[in-house]
């Protein structure tokens, strides 16, 4: 069986087979389901502030 992973920025899950796997050098290991969230990583956003995502959305009291 596969192992399932969730995107470290929005927390989708990410089919196998797809996706980025970004390593930084301290080991920490992140996982990104598309650029668009690989992008707002790196330019220091985070998933609660943004709507789009499973924790922007739980911070807006939608879920």
């Amino acid at each position: 069986m596969v192992e399932q992973r969730n995107c470290s920025f929005c927390g989708d899950a990410i089919e196998p087979g797809t996706g980025k796997m970004f390593v930084r050098r301290d080991g920490t290991v992140f996982y990104f389901c598309s650029t668009k969230c690989q992008n707002n990583f790196r330019l220091g956003r985070a998933s609660r502030r943004v709507p789009w995502t499973q924790a922007g959305r739980k911070a807006m009291g939608k879920e």
